[in-house]
């Protein structure tokens, strides 16, 4: 995460978490879910609020959790009851080690220039046919919204970043708007993405 963006979460740390700790995510959940075995090993990678470590725990599957910003870390544990740690994406070194990665709205906050790296670190710490599941708004380009730097991605950009990352096969893509109320008109890039098997 950029520090610009780091800074903005530590000083809304408590708002952000508030506006995003009750939003209904269970329509994605569907999509990603089924394809993990029972009680698999999910990272929740930049998991802000802890809304979803919250829901994977009480739905039997065990977690590992972390987010950039300290701040939100800490309110992300206090309401998952389950341990955050604070560390960026570009400090991921797991190697086979998760049956699945959740990566909701949280990549987006990574530079183009260092997203396919970032990419191949999260497909290295899957287990071969493990599967990743991220979103970023839709557009292209990178810009700074309120505050926050954002790599926002469409159709093309994806496929573009897919071509740097052979580890991964896309597996569904698909665009929806934002479930937030008032926010409805927003776009967002959704993909779920495979590791492939090993020979």
């Amino acid at each position: 995460m950029e520090d610009q963006t780091t800074a903005y979460y530590t000083k809304q740390a408590e708002a952000f978490v508030r506006e995003t700790q009750s939003v209904d995510m269970s329509v994605l959940y569907e999509r990603f879910l089924p394809h993990l075995p029972s009680g698999a090993h999910i990272l929740d990678a930049g998991c802000g609020s802890g809304r979803d470590t919250r829901a994977f725990v009480d739905s039997g599957f065990m977690v590992t959790a972390f987010d950039a910003s300290p701040a939100i870390a800490a309110l992300a544990e206090t309401y998952s009851e389950w341990p955050v740690a604070v560390m960026r994406f570009q400090e991921i070194d797991w190697c086979r080690h998760f049956d699945g990665i959740w990566a909701c709205a949280s990549l987006l906050h990574v530079s183009g220039a260092e997203l396919p790296a970032v990419v191949r670190r999260l497909a290295r710490a899957l287990k071969p046919g493990g599967l990743l599941y991220a979103s970023f708004k839709y557009g292209e380009g990178e810009q700074i919204r309120n505050g926050r730097h954002f790599t926002d991605l469409d159709e093309t950009g994806l496929a573009d970043l897919l071509r740097q990352t052979p580890e991964l096969i896309e597996v569904e893509t698909w665009v929806t708007g934002d479930v937030r109320p008032g926010r409805e008109s927003e776009r967002w890039l959704n993909t779920l993405l495979q590791t492939r098997e090993a020979a």
